[in-house]
Formats: structure tokens, C-alpha cells, sequence
């Protein structure tokens, strides 16, 4: 195992707790990565994709039915969840459209995600999709890393599984 990662926190809702990864030594997380990207190439799509977490985030908690199992090898997910007819709305030219942009990610618990990369899905199987496969394969390769961290007790949880915790110069290798 060469490869590792830094686990960052991002923000925080009234019931869910955002954290991403740093690859190696990049100073951004790979969220940081895909909102960059995405601002410039896809504003409204991956602005949809932010209404989605602080919807989960603010009033839902992070449930299984909010997001799409992407699990190859780890329980991978991606946001936003299956349905265009579901608020918060994507709309294009006057219309509720199916978002094809996705965020890889991994539901922790009911308050904890782990926010990853994505990017336009072009297929249904994301391992036929140049745009996603190797997002795709990332996000189950460090879900697999990040549960068995949580197994190893190396991320422990705060006494009401609202948080996780690390020691600061904690790495993961994927």
C-alpha cells in the first residue's frame, strides 16, 4: 500500500457531519477537488447536489434512502438520490430533469459522510463510464480503508456517534 490519505472535516449541519480525504500530500480534499471542478463545468448540477446535503444534513439525517449504492468492494454511495421528482428539485429549460453528476461518498452512520470525487455519468454501470470509473473505484477502495480504520479503532466515534476522531497525524492507506 503506497497510496494514503489525511481525513479532513468540512462542515457541519444540525444532523450531519461532513468529513472528505487529502490524497497523499494534496492540501485539497477531494471534495474540494469536484466543487472546483464542478463550479466552472456544471454550476447547476453540482449546486443541486449541495442543496441535497444541507437538505440530509439539516433536516433528514443521512439516510439510506437518500443515497445510491455505488458499492463494488466497500458500501460506496453517491448523491444525488434516485428520483428527479424529489425536492430539491434539478430543473432544466422549465423541467424536473434526472441529475447525472455524482458524488461519490460513503454514509458513515445516520450523522457522519465521507464526501469523495465524482463526475458526469455517461452509463449505467459506472465501470463502462470514462467519466466515473476511476471515481467510482476510489471511493470503494478508501470506504474500504475508512471501515476498517473504524474496526481497527484508528477513527473512533464521540459518545453519540455524532463525530468521528482521529490522532492528528493519523493515515489511512488505501
Amino acid at each position: 500500500m503506497n497510496n494514503f490519505a489525511h481525513i479532513k472535516p468540512l462542515f457541519k449541519y444540525k444532523t450531519v457531519a461532513y468529513y472528505s480525504v487529502c490524497l497523499d500530500d494534496n492540501e485539497k480534499t477531494l471534495y474540494q477537488e469536484f466543487v472546483e471542478k464542478h463550479t466552472v463545468e456544471n454550476k447547476d448540477k453540482l449546486y443541486h447536489i449541495q442543496k441535497w446535503l444541507k437538505e440530509i444534513g439539516e433536516k433528514y439525517g443521512a439516510q439510506n434512502r437518500f443515497f445510491r449504492n455505488e458499492a463494488q468492494i466497500a458500501d460506496a454511495s453517491a448523491l444525488p438520490p434516485i428520483g428527479k421528482d424529489r425536492k430539491p428539485y434539478y430543473v432544466e429549460y422549465g423541467k424536473n430533469k434526472a441529475n447525472n453528476l455524482r458524488l461519490y461518498c460513503l454514509r458513515a452512520n445516520s450523522n457522519v459522510v465521507f464526501l469523495f470525487n465524482g463526475d458526469i455519468k455517461t452509463n449505467n454501470n459506472p465501470q463502462l463510464c470514462d467519466n466515473v470509473r476511476n471515481h467510482f473505484n476510489l471511493a470503494n477502495t478508501l470506504t474500504k480503508a475508512i471501515d476498517n480504520a473504524f474496526r481497527e479503532k484508528d477513527i473512533v466515534w464521540n459518545e453519540d456517534c455524532t463525530l468521528i476522531s482521529c490522532s492528528e497525524d493519523f493515515i489511512l492507506y488505501y
